[in-house]
């Protein structure tokens, strides 16, 4: 299974950036994994948030593939705790293709996105930064991969 994390706008914060990138590396021992970023809009100031979201997601969607297993992450998802999203990704090894992750833009996903979703994950009830979220998720993504090898990366 391949997975994907799709994500709008580059990554602005050098040592997030630099963390992230070993992150990538690593995961790329235990599955083909990739980031795909997409360009942030230019001349943002004359759309709304609905016409925002609608451009962003007409260049998410063109990044998919129809046989696609797509996870949004948003507030709204499921939660997991490391071990129970590790068990989660196991299982979609079995099922899916490409497993692709997606980040949405400041104010979230078009609803031609919510649609074309096969499911929704939230990392916390918190709010982070979209900056912050790529570090954090990458490194779940890790994590999860060291729980399934059951290596000793995860401490219970």
């Amino acid at each position: 299974m391949k997975t994907i994390l799709i994500q709008v706008g580059k990554t602005v914060n050098k040592h997030f950036q630099c963390v992230i990138d070993d992150y990538v590396e690593r995961i790329g021992h235990y599955m083909p994994f990739d980031i795909v970023t997409i360009p942030e809009l230019k001349n943002t100031k004359s759309l709304s948030e609905a016409q925002q979201k609608q451009q962003e997601g007409e260049q998410i969607l063109r990044q998919l593939q129809p046989s696609d297993t797509v996870v949004l992450l948003d507030e709204h998802g499921r939660q997991y705790r490391s071990i129970e999203f590790a068990r989660w990704m196991e299982q979609k090894q079995h099922v899916a293709r490409r497993l692709v992750f997606i980040i949405g833009g400041p104010y979230g996903f078009s609803p031609d996105v919510y649609a074309r979703a096969n499911e929704q994950l939230s990392l916390s009830l918190m709010t982070f930064s979209h900056q912050m979220i790529r570090l954090t998720f990458t490194e779940q993504i890790y994590r999860a991969c060291t729980i399934i090898r059951g290596e000793p990366y995860h401490h219970e």
